[in-house]
């Protein structure tokens, strides 16, 4: 998760919501990122997204079971749906998002009877720091 976090401060650093995630294998970290939403111009610039992306060119297939994904931030639905696509095999994630989550909150995707692929999940790594880091820059752009 500490990498996690760098990711997060460094995407902060870019203006981009502190939000980072790496993806381990072997006790390795083979992929990791910050959102990028503004730097790409991209929706779907999420940390999970493209921190998945990676993990998959390295591998070299669409399927990360042997994979654990941390992030800072409770997934959004399309980064829980993409977990699932993926077969990650455990999702660690730091603070919780009430309105925008999708693990524990809002939809509550991996609960859903619809979904094909449920990680293991581990709430509140690193969420003291994360949240932190969360608050501090909102405060900033009010």
């Amino acid at each position: 998760m500490d990498q996690a976090l760098d990711l997060a401060r460094s995407a902060a650093a870019d203006g981009e919501v502190p939000v980072g995630c790496v993806v381990v294998r072997d006790g390795e970290v083979i992929a990791g990122a910050g959102n990028r939403t503004l730097t790409d111009r991209d929706p779907t610039g999420h940390a999970e997204m493209v921190a998945i992306r990676q993990a998959a060119r390295v591998l070299g297939t669409e399927r990360l079971t042997d994979c654990d994904l941390y992030v800072t931030l409770e997934p959004c639905a399309m980064c829980a749906g993409a977990i699932s696509f993926a077969r990650i095999r455990r999702l660690y994630y730091g603070a919780p998002d009430p309105k925008g989550g999708a693990v524990d909150n809002g939809v509550r995707f991996f609960a859903s009877p619809s979904c094909h692929h449920r990680p293991d999940v581990y709430a509140g790594i690193g969420e003291s720091e994360a949240s932190a880091m969360l608050k501090r820059f909102f405060r900033e752009r009010r």
